[in-house]
């Protein structure tokens, strides 16, 4: 009793109180600013993407100015060999990538979580066959597999996109199946098979929630990866076509004008940069927050 008194007096709150959200998010963002700092880019350009059409000074193929003029007042990042502005296609651009970006990193992380996650679980002949067809398309050189399918299937937005989805999926699997091989000798599947739980019901009310986290990690790591593989096709003319604006179209243009136009391929090349650093910092941020020992705590 006398020590309960004394706590008061010398300034000690006996009852442990929780810091507010606000405390904990300032906490991790000391913790990790280079995360704090992809998630800053990240955000900017999904604001950028989202409000394009509000942002650029003009529309999409709008011949505005000379050709191949400087950045200056009425043109900041100047103009390419057509006369459109620079500044807005660049602007128009950061939509095209996040569609293609967030479309196909979902659609290949969905998969390659359902099949990692069965993979690992079931083990045996299927895993070994699932896993075997993963190491063939893991070891197949990434470029050459999305040239190859977007060559096959056509140069489109749709087709795209699908081929990275499929080129996410193997990784991905490979990811998921390693932690669910950790988490299914865990005691809470023991206990779940003992009380009579099925398996489908062990993998989708137990083992998949739990490595929710590991796949939001996989997946905000691989969207600058899509993005970058976008460009990547755009530029050698098997993305996204004419007239949408891309990054990568763009890149080519500049490459293919005399003299060289250096601010029409600076310019995206720098978005491409920034938008992958993000992506890439704001990954290792949440690996950071999801993992405990990581954390520090």
């Amino acid at each position: 009793m006398a020590r309960e008194a004394a706590l008061p007096a010398i300034g000690i709150d006996p009852v442990f109180r929780r810091p507010g959200r606000l405390a904990r998010g300032w906490r991790l963002v000391r913790r990790n600013p280079l995360g704090a700092f992809g998630g800053l880019l990240v955000l900017l350009l999904i604001f950028v993407g989202v409000f394009a059409p509000a942002l650029a000074p003009h529309g999409v193929n709008a011949f505005v100015g000379p050709p191949g003029q400087a950045p200056s007042a009425s043109f900041p990042f100047g103009t390419d060999k057509f006369g459109e502005d620079i500044f807005s296609r660049v602007i128009l651009g950061a939509r095209i990538s996040l569609q293609v970006g967030f479309i196909a990193v979902a659609c290949g992380t969905v998969a390659g979580l359902l099949i990692g996650a069965w993979s690992g679980f079931k083990g045996g002949v299927a895993d070994t066959v699932i896993q075997r067809i993963v190491d063939t398309a893991i070891a197949f050189p990434q470029l050459v597999f999305l040239l190859v399918i977007v060559r096959l299937l056509g140069p489109s937005m749709r087709n795209v996109i699908l081929a990275i989805a499929v080129l996410i999926i193997p990784s991905v699997a490979r990811i998921i199946r390693g932690g669910v091989l950790t988490e299914k000798n865990n005691l809470y599947v023991e206990a779940a098979r003992s009380l009579g739980a099925s398996d489908s019901r062990i993998l989708t009310r137990h083992l998949i929630p739990n490595i929710l986290p590991l796949a939001v990690v996989i997946a905000t790591t691989l969207l600058g990866t899509a993005i970058l593989a976008e460009a990547a096709l755009s530029f050698l003319g098997l993305g996204i076509p004419p007239p949408n604006p891309s990054w990568g179209v763009d890149i080519n243009v500049a490459r293919t004008t005399f003299p060289i136009n250096v601010s029409a391929a600076l310019f995206p090349g720098i978005a491409i940069s920034l938008t992958v650093l993000g992506f890439n910092l704001l990954g290792d941020g949440l690996r950071d927050v999801f993992d405990p020992r990581l954390r520090g705590r």
